[in-house]
């Protein structure tokens, strides 16, 4: 028994037609659309690609822009055949590509539901790439002056401005690093060469943080040296008084940014798969219903479409026999190769 049968006359067959017509126009826009959306997202992740641990976070915009443009050449060719349809004559030479076409439609759906899910599920590896590269970035903040890393301070400070967020985890992150490169150190000071001597490492460390950290919206200037210290500075705890320094930490922030997007991108790629499935399904219509006029020669006739030819159940089960027959006849022929050649050595 068929999966929802629906009888058709000219005038239904035209409508869906119609209807399917412009539903394939607008899946092709909805496939710029996500074409876009992959591009916007690739060129912000991009923007901060030094502060990103490996480039794996650019495998979900890349699939965007090739799902989107997978979009746009399937359901432009749909909407050919749906302009077709309109007379069976025409339509005809389209009958032996529909059922591979119908099928790719089908994989090309799974994929896009994947792709929303992938979208989703983004959130997850960038808080990890982002934690150990806003921790290198950090690291080269001072070498203004290296080939290859003279940049990471403006990236940095401007990041911070702009995400009004300090430090990887928060402001305190600054104090385990050396920000501040020797070049601009005077060595020949006692306090530089206290600073340096206590430290294993050598390395000049305080607890300040550099100008992009502070938040222009406090009433106090902004205290960026010596925060722990509140004889440095005039009616100041920095246990409980508000720092006017941004207190979120820049991989919130950017995951905050970065999540958003990915979950506006996976909603609207939901919303185009359920497009994608209602144009596959209004297309099965189409097919069937042309495919079984009582009068072929008669385009007024009536005829009936579905879904499936058979119901679900029953549908399951064909493929997993022909999916058994396939895997025997692989092994029957293994077996004929295999006793062919032992014929052949004796």
């Amino acid at each position: 028994m068929a999966l929802m049968k629906v009888k058709f006359d000219l005038k239904k067959r035209v409508k869906l037609s119609q209807v399917l017509w412009l539903m394939y126009w607008f899946a092709v826009m909805a496939g710029v659309l996500v074409f876009v959306m992959g591009l916007f997202l690739k060129i912000e992740l991009r923007k901060r690609s030094e502060l990103m641990d490996n480039n794996e976070s650019h495998f979900v915009p890349n699939l965007l822009i090739g799902v989107g443009l997978l979009a746009c050449g399937i359901n432009a060719f749909g909407g050919k055949i749906c302009y077709d349809s309109l007379d069976s004559t025409k339509f005809s030479k389209w009958k032996d590509v529909m059922k591979p076409f119908l099928i790719c439609c089908l994989f090309f759906n799974v994929l896009l539901f994947l792709s929303a899910l992938l979208c989703f599920m983004m959130r997850i590896p960038l808080q990890f790439t982002l934690a150990e590269g806003l921790k290198n970035g950090m690291k080269f903040y001072k070498d203004s002056d290296l080939p290859g890393r003279c940049y990471m301070k403006r990236t940095l400070d401007l990041m911070q401005m702009e995400f009004k967020c300090c430090g990887n985890n928060n402001y305190k992150d600054w104090f385990e690093i050396q920000w501040v490169s020797n070049r601009y150190l005077d060595f020949s000071s006692k306090e530089v060469k206290d600073r340096v001597s206590s430290n294993v490492d050598g390395k000049y460390l305080m607890d300040g943080v550099p100008f992009s950290c502070c938040n222009p919206s406090s009433p106090r200037p902004c205290i960026q040296h010596q925060m722990s210290n509140n004889s440095a500075h005039y009616s100041y705890d920095h246990y409980t008084e508000d720092l006017n320094v941004w207190k979120r930490g820049c991989r919130e922030a950017l995951v905050s940014y970065y999540g958003g997007l990915m979950n506006t991108t996976g909603a609207l790629v939901l919303l185009v798969t359920a497009l994608e499935v209602a144009v596959m399904v209004g297309m099965q219509y189409v097919n069937t219903s042309l495919s079984t006029l009582v009068n072929p020669e008669d385009p007024e006739s009536e005829s009936e479409g579905w879904i499936l030819e058979k119901t679900v159940k029953e549908t399951f089960t064909d493929i997993m026999a022909k999916m058994k027959a396939m895997g025997k006849g692989g092994q029957v022929e293994e077996g004929a190769e295999g006793e062919q050649g032992v014929a052949t050595v004796s």
